[in-house]
């Protein structure tokens, strides 16, 4: 099964919003990897190495630059990525790409709850990660960039932990670059909101009670999300929650209805239900394309 799913191909923007804005795992194949690891040239060349402006909610992306260059516009700011350089992207920051022909280098994909999943006491490393910004490749990142695509490629039994514990080790080493003065107060709503989501998923909490976590109004909540990725709250919420069943049914052994119990849904036929209006299948089809080959 070709795995690359098209995250910069232009048929997955969304026209809810003047800014594209691609889903996870892209609209051309169901394939939800915990993490992806696409070569500049696989989508770029196809594009003539331009990849216009688009934001993904759901997902920071780190591109390390092995040889060539990049003119890049991240929320409307012009950068110039290098050869031995990186650019990390954390989740809602527009960004686009004129790539110089023949660039090589890989781009890397976290789905939120991955990189979430660094959260410690404060936060810490998902404050460093709150903002875009460019550093040089150190001969570690590196060398877990080559191993990434590696397990990425492969089709161990735990390719899944695997590629999950190597994308948070290069996390926390890109965080040492990171600008951000870790003194600075709370990270903006949106940010505290994927955290809430992360942290309460499984206790079916509507956009009310993050409105009340973040003591706004329900209302703008919705507008802060919907002036951030085109979506009202409790779209945005349930987006999150189904990238996380979509990753449950795929990658673990549990059966539809503990899926949903675990995001929150008390009713089995209601969680499926969701499921297939959000996904086009329902859990049990959906979980069924990935059971082993016999």
């Amino acid at each position: 099964m070709d795995q690359r799913p098209v995250l910069w191909h232009l048929s997955g923007m969304s026209t809810a919003h003047p800014i594209p804005s691609f889903n996870l795992f892209g609209e051309t194949t169901v394939f939800p990897d915990v993490v992806h690891c696409e070569q500049f040239f696989d989508r770029a060349a196809q594009h003539g190495w331009t990849i216009t402006p688009h934001r993904h909610d759901q997902m920071a992306q780190l591109f390390v630059m092995g040889a060539g260059s990049a003119e890049v516009s991240v929320d409307g700011a012009s950068q110039r990525l290098t050869s031995g350089h990186f650019l990390f992207l954390p989740p809602h920051v527009v960004h686009g790409f004129v790539f110089a022909k023949g660039s090589h280098g890989v781009v890397i994909s976290f789905p939120t709850s991955v990189f979430l999943g660094l959260a410690g006491e404060g936060g810490q490393i998902t404050k460093a990660l709150s903002r875009p910004f460019l550093g040089a490749t150190t001969e570690a990142l590196g060398a877990l960039t080559t191993v990434l695509a590696r397990l990425f490629a492969e089709r161990g039994g735990f390719r899944a932990q695997s590629l999950v514990s190597t994308a948070q080790a290069m996390l926390s080493l890109v965080a040492e670059h990171s600008p951000v003065d870790l003194s600075e107060g709370a990270d903006d709503r949106l940010k505290r909101l994927d955290a809430l989501i992360a942290q309460h998923m499984a206790e079916g909490w509507s956009a009310r009670d993050y409105a009340d976590a973040l003591s706004v109004t329900t209302g703008h909540l919705s507008r802060l999300c919907r002036a951030a990725t085109g979506q009202g709250a409790s779209s945005y919420i349930e987006t999150a929650i189904m990238a996380e069943a979509r990753r449950l049914l795929a990658f673990t052994r549990l059966q539809v209805a503990e899926v949903g119990y675990r995001l929150g849904f008390s009713d089995p036929s209601y969680f499926s239900k969701r499921f297939k209006a959000k996904e086009g299948m329902t859990p049990v089809a959906y979980k069924a394309r990935f059971a082993p080959e016999a």
